[in-house]
């Protein structure tokens, strides 16, 4: 059984440990303060049509997302109501989930060493998809690339919205200190 009182995650002690010192003398931070470090990590999946059809569908995806993600996600509901697309307000759309401390590092740490690699013709994610503040985003066409789903109880294959947000003021900063996570950038 795992002593969660002394466990530490892999990339908490190899950030502590490697990475603050290589980002420190990379850009020169005269303070520790100044070094950039992982703030959060949203997940989100978005049911669109699926969920409007089908209220389960959204049940369905937020199960999903709190397995992959190890806490409870949210429901996220319509704001508004298009007729076109026949929504109506209040209606389920889809689930989120913030991760932060231990299990936003645990997270990453999946994402980048077991899901990554379990992506069909997989050659890198854009080393472009910064907001021009130091956050990463990016799109995962198939939630069943992480270990936690089981394939055959899945109902319906989703999409999922990652977004990895730093305290890096820019997005080279940002960029540096994912690739110390050994984050497959293509450019």
């Amino acid at each position: 059984m795992l002593d969660t009182a002394n466990y530490t995650p892999r990339l908490k002690t190899l950030y502590k440990d490697q990475i603050r010192a290589a980002l420190k003398e990379e850009f020169g931070y005269a303070n520790d303060m100044m070094i950039p470090r992982l703030d959060k990590i949203v997940l989100n999946i978005g049911c669109g049509a699926e969920a409007v059809r089908d209220s389960k569908k959204a049940k369905s995806a937020q199960e999903d997302l709190s397995t992959i993600a190890g806490q409870k996600a949210v429901t996220t509901i319509a704001k508004n109501s298009i007729a076109g697309f026949r929504v109506r307000e209040g209606m389920p759309m889809g689930a989120k989930v913030t991760l932060r401390g231990d299990r936003m590092y645990e997270f990453l740490d999946r994402l980048i060493t077991i899901a990554m690699p379990r992506i069909r013709d997989f050659r890198g994610v854009k080393g472009t998809a910064f907001d021009g503040r130091g956050n990463y985003a990016m799109g995962i066409k198939e939630h069943i690339i992480f270990p936690e789903i089981n394939f055959d109880k899945v109902d319906e294959v989703w999409g999922m919205d990652i977004v990895i947000a730093t305290t890096a003021k820019t997005d080279a900063e940002a960029k540096a200190m994912l690739k110390h996570f050994n984050m497959p950038f293509t450019a």
